[in-house]
C-alpha cells in the first residue's frame, strides 16, 4: 500500500536541561514513479525532496555522472535504483547547489546523531548516514522510513542548500 506524501511515520522527543525538542519523520518518496519494496534509491529520493528537482531529473543526473566512473572487475557503475558511490553523490550534490559540512573526522568518533538537538533547526539538508542518506528540512526528516534509530544513528556529515 502506497502512503501519501506527508503521512507522519512518527516523532522523536529529545529532552536536555528541562527543554524538549521534537523531530518528526514524514513519509516522502520524492515523487518516485517506482513503488516496490527494498528499493535502494535513497540518493535520488533525498536530493529530489531537498532540492525540489523532479525525481527523474535527479536519476538522469546520477546516470550522467555514473557514465564517467571507472569500471573495474570488482566495481560497477553507480545506479540510482541500486546504490550510488560517494564520489558520484558528491558530484550530484554540487550540481544541485549543495555544500558539504562534515560532522565527523578520523579518530573523533560520532559527534552528531539524528537528534533534533544536534542538527540544524532550519534549512534544507541531506543527511549522510551509515549506508543511507535522507532529506532533513526545517527539523523534519523526509524519508520512506524512520532512519534515526531512536536518536543513536550517527550523521557523518550533511549537504546544505545554498
Amino acid at each position: 500500500m502506497k502512503r501519501a506524501n506527508g503521512d507522519c511515520l512518527g516523532s522523536m522527543v529529545s529532552v536536555r536541561g528541562g527543554e524538549q525538542r521534537t523531530m518528526r519523520v514524514e513519509y516522502d518518496d520524492g515523487g518516485a514513479p517506482i513503488h516496490r519494496a527494498n528499493r535502494n534509491d535513497c540518493v535520488a529520493r533525498a536530493f529530489a525532496i531537498a532540492s525540489g528537482t523532479p525525481y527523474m531529473e535527479v536519476v538522469a543526473l546520477i546516470r550522467g555522472f555514473a557514465k564517467r566512473e571507472r569500471v573495474t572487475a570488482t566495481k560497477g557503475r553507480s545506479n540510482a535504483m541500486v546504490g550510488v558511490y560517494k564520489y558520484t553523490t558528491r558530484k550530484v550534490a554540487e550540481a544541485l547547489g549543495f555544500s558539504w559540512t562534515p560532522t565527523m573526522g578520523i579518530g573523533t568518533g560520532c559527534t552528531v546523531h539524528v537528534d533534533p538537538w544536534e542538527l540544524p533547526e532550519t534549512g534544507r539538508h541531506i543527511l549522510n548516514l551509515s549506508r543511507h542518506v535522507c532529506a532533513y528540512i526545517d527539523g523534519v526528516v523526509h524519508d520512506t522510513g524512520n532512519p534515526s534509530r531512536d536518536g543513536t544513528r550517527c550523521v557523518y556529515g550533511y549537504w546544505s542548500s545554498q
